[in-house]
């Protein structure tokens, strides 16, 4: 018998304190907060006015006996504790070698193709459900195109062979979090440069199979279903890589061939080509960003560049007054363009993160049973489906919605 349903485990940093509170206005019952220091558990439980009686575990991230413990005692950890290349392996192989559900934030696919491989055969044989990327990276994307495909199922008898992605608009900046793995993530690249394949194979995590070329999403381009510009999205190269691998683990559902492109569109023609040039100065970015990643610079050097630092965030006012819109396009083969469109009500890296999160542990604790995902490691829209795009639609401030033609 489980102690608790929930344990989330880094509760003290940033956007666990986020989660933790989110969880307690949600009205979750049977969860923990967990972490390294009981004092600053306890700290952290009184500075947000939580019940004195919600328990406090603690443990180290690199204690892998005193993590299996904790894993024991719980249907689903939460884990807000990165970069996960450097901290994240022992939970992960925890939960998996105890049965236990596990969800992260992680955009660090060249950690999660090591442990997809080691841990999906831990997983299948205890019956975990490992599932990573639980935030604004891939959330809103992986399950947009989930809920787009649906639609389109239903409405033409067939999924579409080709979806567009495009951040319409968003308010926001990245996490400290996010930030601090894009650093190891360079550094694991400096030590070893032929990762770098890996970074830009968009299949990279579909154990083995290997699709059709995919759209260059590097460059500039107007784009005619959108009726904009777009360039490059920064959060692109995780997104797509879960996208492919949702349509992989269910059997390729969406069609061996599918395509996916992602993008930020950046203005519609006209008015000074303002769209153009900001697609364009996106485009020189990536470039410079890519030939970085290939250079392998230092820690020093690139920590000039991040503002926000782990354990950092913005204020209540920013997150609130954050927001993003997404498109997800496809045409019929009658020509019928299809638009969803998802919408977040706070800001993409902490205010809506810490509730994709907590909602998607809350589903897979309440609403997916092993019949319908069983033990293995998988993408949230491979795993939660429709079930998780109900679940934030009622409770989370997000909205999916198809475009009126």
């Amino acid at each position: 018998m489980k102690t608790f349903d929930l344990i989330v485990f880094g509760a003290t940093g940033f956007t666990g304190r986020l989660v933790a509170e989110y969880l307690h206005k949600s009205g979750a019952t049977r969860w923990a907060m967990a972490g390294r220091s009981l004092d600053k558990l306890a700290a952290v439980r009184d500075e947000l006015g939580l019940p004195a009686d919600i328990p406090l575990l603690t443990a180290d991230a690199g204690d892998a006996t005193a993590l299996q413990a904790l894993v024991r005692r719980t249907r689903v950890v939460i884990t807000t504790v990165g970069p996960y290349q450097l901290y994240g392996e022992p939970l992960a192989t925890a939960c998996a070698e105890a049965g236990t559900d596990y969800v992260d934030l992680c955009g660090e696919p060249l950690w999660m193709a090591q442990m997809i491989d080691k841990l999906t055969p831990l997983a299948r044989r205890s019956g975990a459900r490992i599932v990573f990327s639980c935030g604004f990276d891939s959330i809103p994307f992986d399950l947009g195109v989930v809920y787009l495909q649906a639609e389109a199922q239903a409405r033409f008898g067939q999924p579409l062979r080709e979806v567009r992605g495009r951040v319409a608009r968003m308010k926001g900046i990245a996490s400290g979090g996010t930030l601090a793995s894009m650093l190891a993530t360079v550094e694991a690249i400096r030590r070893e440069p032929g990762l770098m394949k890996q970074m830009v194979n968009p299949f990279a995590l579909c154990e083995g199979f290997k699709g059709p070329r995919q759209p260059n999403d590097q460059t500039a381009e107007y784009d005619d279903w959108a009726d904009a510009w777009s360039g490059p999205f920064v959060m692109a190269a995780i997104n797509t890589k879960n996208v492919h691998r949702s349509n992989a683990l269910r059997g390729h559902p969406w069609g061996a061939d599918f395509l996916y492109s992602e993008r930020l569109l950046t203005g519609k023609p006209g008015a000074g080509d303002k769209g153009a040039k900001k697609a364009k100065a996106l485009a020189r970015f990536t470039k410079l960003q890519n030939l970085l990643l290939g250079w392998g610079p230092s820690r020093a050097l690139l920590r000039r560049f991040v503002l926000a630092k782990p354990g950092e965030g913005p204020t209540l006012k920013q997150r609130e007054e954050g927001h993003y819109t997404c498109w997800f396009s496809g045409k019929a083969p009658d020509g019928t363009l299809l638009r969803a469109v998802v919408k977040g009500d706070r800001d993409p890296g902490y205010g809506s993160t810490c509730k994709l999160i907590s909602e998607a542990a809350l589903c897979l604790a309440h609403d997916v049973n092993q019949n319908q995902t069983p033990g293995g490691v998988w993408t949230p829209g491979s795993a939660l489906g429709l079930a998780l795009v109900r679940r934030l639609h009622d409770r989370a401030g997000l909205s999916f919605e198809i475009a009126a033609s």
